[in-house]
């Protein structure tokens, strides 16, 4: 009977490995809309990327900030 007191941490690993893909996913998953609208506001207020997440219903700042930097920042 001990033995089943010890499988518990294989579902610890199966949680952690879906948290780092769900990650990846959400900062690829822009739509074209939001896409145009970042850059809209980002030619309109700058680096504020909180008035601009403010405008994407369920986008972070944090979110924003990093499509904006990975998409923009290497051609400078």
């Amino acid at each position: 009977m001990a033995d089943s007191d010890q499988q518990p941490s294989n579902d610890d690993m199966s949680v952690d490995s879906r948290e780092e893909s769900n990650e990846e996913d959400s900062k690829l998953d822009f739509t074209e809309d939001e896409e145009t609208l970042i850059t809209r506001m980002y030619n309109l207020v700058g680096q504020r990327w909180s008035l601009i997440a403010g405008r994407i219903p369920g986008r972070t700042a944090e979110e924003i900030e990093k499509y904006w930097t990975s998409r923009y920042s290497s051609s400078q």
